[in-house]
């Protein structure tokens, strides 16, 4: 009797796996990914299929955001409307600054994003640079404050802002926090609460619940904005949390390298839009475009000369833009490619991009982590270096702490920076949001920047790394099937 009991659990256990493959093969666009999952599966049932559950299914994707798709384009519409003839004068006025890169243009503006003129941008190089600048700006706020970010720590730095949050609001500033509930799960309970009792409104991008854990602690908000009274903002790799400033006093085990900027400009009008849909969509608020949230530059500043474009995608997204324009910023390189990425898990499109390019003479060299947080994605990643020294790629491993910044140099005359690593996470599953900045002055501080980062990183040998034993590029290759899932 416990036989015929035996075999039918194991007749039915293999016909749950089937069925679940099925349903891998069925519901995942991306061939990789479906052969990822699927060796899983097979081979580790168990694990393979509570992964498969908990991170990849995508039946509750479209259901998720079909609401938030519909309020994107009505308020899209609205702001292209609004700042049409602005994006225009920048691109006539601009046309030099733009013109290696004018296709790069043309699609960002075909998916929504204008061009815009008349900025300020600062390069802030890590939490020293970055957190002195942005309490700075929130103690000069008048109208509003919107912030949106991945993890917010409740550590010093974040009780810092949060504190100074809570005095803008007691002088009638309107302050605004989404926070992502997966890495900001410190501040859920005490910070989140202080806020809301103080008159700030805060709210997590999903909540996450053990009904929905497994769609919405896939789809995580990894943008890193602040908006101040919608003039100027701050936008890149740089989370609120100790580590990110690297003062003596915190102990942080690790040095930390990031860059983020402050736009001040017509810049903001984007990042602002991106909130505001963000905030409808989280908040159940029908926030609109208006001139209190997009107020004309010239009647607050002196107007800047630098062009800026945003890159955003997520979930919500009909195509990977920032992947795409990525891809476009590789293929319009003519001399020359600084990449810093702490996730190089790249894809087969961006390989390809980075193989002809290299192949056709451009000398592209990538900064990655020596030493990383992950040992997985570290692994996975060493698998994509080799083909892409054969082809003549210079790879360096950042020596001195961990490298988090997520930036682009093309040519000296386009820098990208924001919060979207070089993986399929990125690309695929997470919000993120690029800045991309049109300007030889600002490329050129990027790219000394990379120059300056170079000296504490050591370059891969490509003989050596090529020549390395067997069974560690067989290890490396095997954690690589598993990269889509990373």
């Amino acid at each position: 009797m416990n036989w015929s009991w035996l075999l039918v659990a194991e007749v039915l256990y293999v016909i749950l796996v089937i069925l679940v493959c099925m349903r891998v093969i069925y519901d995942t666009r991306s061939a990789t990914k479906t052969l990822a999952y699927l060796l899983l599966i097979i081979f580790l049932p168990v694990i393979g299929m509570f992964t498969y559950f908990s991170f990849g299914i995508n039946y509750r994707r479209r259901k998720l955001y079909s609401k938030k798709l519909q309020m994107n384009e009505t308020m899209e519409r609205s702001l292209n409307n609004r700042i049409q003839t602005t994006s225009l004068e920048a691109y006539d006025q601009g046309k030099v600054s733009v013109a290696n890169n004018d296709r790069l243009f043309h699609y960002l503006l075909k998916e929504g994003s204008p061009l815009t003129g008349g900025n300020q941008v600062a390069l802030l190089l890590n939490g020293e640079e970055k957190f002195p600048r942005v309490l700075e700006q929130l103690r000069a706020a008048r109208h509003h404050i919107h912030i949106e970010y991945y993890i917010y720590e409740n550590d010093e730095t974040g009780n810092a802002i949060a504190d100074l949050l809570i005095e803008k609001v007691q002088q009638g500033v309107e302050v605004r926090f989404i926070y992502d509930d997966f890495g900001s799960h410190s501040i859920r309970r005490k910070m989140v609460k202080r806020l809301r009792q103080a008159g700030a409104k805060a709210f997590p991008f999903h909540k996450i619940i053990f009904i929905a854990f497994a769609n919405r602690l896939n789809y995580r908000n990894h943008r890193k904005i602040i908006i101040i009274d919608g003039h100027t903002a701050f936008v890149g790799g740089i989370n609120i949390s100790n580590k990110y400033w690297n003062k003596p006093e915190f102990n942080n085990k690790l040095y930390w390298r990031d860059t983020h900027l402050m736009i001040r400009g017509p810049g903001v009008y984007y990042l602002q839009y991106l909130f505001l849909a963000d905030w409808n969509f989280c908040a159940g608020d029908r926030l609109s475009i208006n001139e209190q949230f997009f107020p004309s530059p010239h009647t607050l500043y002196q107007p800047g000369n630098v062009l800026v474009q945003t890159a955003a995608s997520g979930p919500d997204s009909d195509q990977p833009t920032i992947l795409y324009a990525m891809l476009r910023a590789i293929s319009l390189a003519k001399k020359e490619l600084l990449i810093t990425t702490p996730y190089f898990i790249p894809g087969e499109s961006i390989m390809e991009a980075l193989i002809v390019a290299a192949y056709s003479g451009i000398r592209i060299r990538i900064l990655v982590p020596g030493i990383s947080d992950s040992l997985l994605v570290n692994t996975a990643a060493n698998s994509y270096y080799a083909t892409l020294l054969e082809a003549g790629v210079e790879i360096y491993r950042y020596k001195k702490g961990f490298v988090h910044a997520k930036t682009l140099v093309s040519d000296r005359n386009l820098a990208m920076v924001g919060t979207a690593n070089m993986d399929h996470r990125s690309f695929d599953l997470n919000f993120e949001v690029n800045a991309l900045v049109y300007d030889t002055s600002i490329a050129g501080q990027l790219a000394q920047a990379f120059e300056t980062d170079l000296q504490e990183a050591e370059r891969i040998d490509a003989e050596k790394w090529l020549n390395r034993p067997l069974y560690i590029q067989l290890f490396e290759k095997t954690c690589r099937l598993l990269s889509p899932l990373l």
